[in-house]
Formats: C-alpha cells, sequence, structure tokens
C-alpha cells in the first residue's frame, strides 16, 4: 500500500513538475500587461514572481493557449518570453563545447529548433494548468551580483513543487536580469538535454543534431523521452 501510494505521488509529482516548466517556458507570456523598461530595473526576484504570476493567470484565462495551440504559443514566446531570457547561452550550454565550433548560421538553427522543441514538448501541459500560486522563498542575493538563483515553490492541491531560476545581469537599456536556466523538482532543464545532445553530435555532428531536432518537431514529437503527447 506505501509503495502504490508514493508511485501515486511521484507520478502526481512529475506531472506537476511537466505543468510548472510548461509555465516556465512562458514565462513572460503577459509581461505586456506591465513597461518592458520595467524589467532593466527590476530585482531578479520581483522580475520572477511577476513573470510567473502573469503567466499562470494568463494560461488560465487563455482557452486557446490552455489547450496547447501551438502557433499561439510560439508567438508569445517570440514575442513576450524572449526579451526575458538568453536562449542563446541556454542553447549553448545544452549543445556543449561543440557550441564553440559551430557556424553563426548553425547555431541559429539550433537555437531555433531547440525553442521549438520545448514548446512543442511542454505545450500539451498547459491544460492542466487550474489553481497553482507561486511563492519566491527568501532571496539572499546581493546588489553586486552578476549571477543568482531564485526560488520558488508553486501551490496548488497538491505538494508545493520546486522552481528554481539561473539568472544573469545584462548590460544596456534592453538589459536587466535574463534567465538562462530552469530547475523543476531538482532537475535543470540544460542538464537533461545536454546528455541527450551531446550524444547526437557524437554520432552525427552538429548537422546531424539540427536535422534529429528538426525531424522530430516536424513529426511532433515531444519530451526528452521521444514520447508523443
Amino acid at each position: 500500500m506505501h509503495n502504490k501510494t508514493t508511485t501515486a505521488t511521484l507520478h502526481q509529482r512529475r506531472g506537476f513538475g511537466r505543468v510548472l516548466l510548461a509555465g516556465a517556458l512562458l514565462v513572460g507570456a503577459a509581461v505586456g500587461l506591465a513597461p518592458l523598461a520595467r524589467a532593466a530595473d527590476e530585482a531578479p526576484d520581483a522580475l520572477v514572481k511577476r513573470l510567473t504570476t502573469d503567466v499562470l493567470q494568463t494560461i488560465k484565462s487563455d482557452k486557446s493557449i490552455k489547450a496547447g495551440d501551438i502557433n499561439k504559443i510560439m508567438l508569445l514566446v517570440d514575442t513576450k518570453i524572449m526579451p526575458n531570457v538568453n536562449f542563446q547561452r541556454m542553447t549553448a550550454s545544452t549543445v556543449g563545447p561543440k557550441w564553440r565550433e559551430a557556424t553563426p548560421e548553425q547555431q541559429k538553427r539550433l537555437q531555433e529548433e531547440f525553442k521549438t522543441l520545448l514548446v512543442r514538448t511542454y505545450a500539451g501541459a498547459l491544460d492542466q494548468v487550474t489553481d497553482q500560486e507561486v511563492t519566491v522563498r527568501p532571496f539572499r542575493g546581493s546588489a553586486e551580483d552578476k549571477e543568482v538563483l531564485v526560488r520558488t515553490e508553486v501551490r496548488g492541491s497538491g505538494e508545493p513543487v520546486q522552481l528554481d531560476y539561473r539568472l544573469e545581469k545584462t548590460p544596456g537599456e534592453a538589459g536587466g536580469w535574463k534567465i538562462y536556466n530552469l530547475n523543476v523538482l531538482g532537475i535543470w532543464l540544460v542538464d537533461t538535454y545536454r546528455t541527450q545532445f551531446t550524444q547526437e553530435i557524437n554520432s552525427k555532428g552538429i548537422d546531424g543534431l539540427i536535422a534529429s531536432l528538426a525531424a522530430r518537431n516536424k513529426a511532433g514529437v515531444t519530451g526528452v523521452s521521444g514520447a508523443k503527447s
């Protein structure tokens, strides 16, 4: 009985994790509710709190996003999320050392295909967003920090689930804090995909990885395990 309960709880938490990561990948979907300039001078924990709260509210209220409308989600990603994410750094970290050997065109393609993969992977979890609320845990960063960790908990009908963000401070008027990695239930997104990408590159090279990602995206294959949603 204990094992069954433990297994059920684990599956529930993993499913909730997919919901959280879906929301995390859509961070900023409702950032249009506030001036973009605000992000430049906003504290990292305040930024995460605002964006995660906004995105959960947006998912709850927009039926087409909640239903996993890929085109609408992709539009939101391009117009609202990317200004708040250092996606080049995220992709480079996922690809690993071979990123430096890739041509500018290959790097561009890798970013495009990785973004599409992430959106397709987690879009199907959006219909599970219901009563979740975000709590930012006490922040220990200082004004001098260039990189910080913001820890949050997302609470719903089940147990609280850990969702953490790594952010870096970027210069310039369009700068401010940018997200470059996400942690759901103790698993960092970049680390999750790095092993898979490294295997692809070692066997097929950079172009092979791009082709593999493009094929998966075209086929609608999602998830790090390759399961369809």
